[in-house]
């Protein structure tokens, strides 16, 4: 049984959930309730500058919750270990909802909301579907990425190219396999 802690409080691995540009995600549990732990890694991205991702992460939550997006709650920042402590939002991502052809015109409009509200704020966030969870049919932004706006990267010219079966999407799957 492997086991993390964030600030001197341990949490129990479940599963790791994902890997991406930033960091690992694991849902992990006190015993009581299960949370995801986001530990930041330093890997080489080819794609993407970094800065110091904890300070990124804080801040971008912040200014994230004061626009308004759905997302699960920043429960604790361990400076020191570089982890993140965050609220569980349990359900299939947008990703799972595609690859079963499944996405549901509701989803679409959500998050046609959510863009109105990045925009008018000069914001971007990650619009790569593993980044959404669907819980009772509401979306969640569950990365806490995002980014000033730039017209090349909003969804209506990047995002929108995965959240279907399009041949960018099944090229992405193909370089997984």
């Amino acid at each position: 049984m492997k086991e993390m802690c964030v600030n001197d409080k341990s949490y129990e691995i479940i599963k790791l959930l994902g890997h991406g540009k930033g960091g690992y995600s694991y849902l992990v549990t006190d015993g009581v309730k299960q949370y995801v732990l986001k530990q930041i890694h330093h890997e080489p991205c080819d794609y993407y500058q970094f800065g110091n991702k904890m300070e990124s992460e804080i801040n971008d939550y912040g200014r994230l919750k004061k626009i308004g997006i759905p997302m699960p709650e920043l429960l604790e920042a361990d400076i020191e270990n570089e982890r993140i402590l965050k609220e569980y939002i349990e359900g299939d991502t947008i990703f799972d909802y595609v690859l079963r052809n499944e996405v549901k015109q509701v989803f679409g409009e959500q998050m046609k909301e959510m863009c109105a509200r990045l925009y008018a704020e000069n914001t971007n966030i990650d619009y790569f579907p593993t980044n959404f969870v669907v819980q009772e049919d509401k979306l969640y932004y569950i990365d806490y990425e995002c980014n000033d706006y730039m017209e090349e990267w909003n969804f209506e010219n990047w995002g929108i190219k995965y959240w279907s079966q399009t041949k960018e999407f099944l090229d992405y799957i193909k370089t997984r396999e």
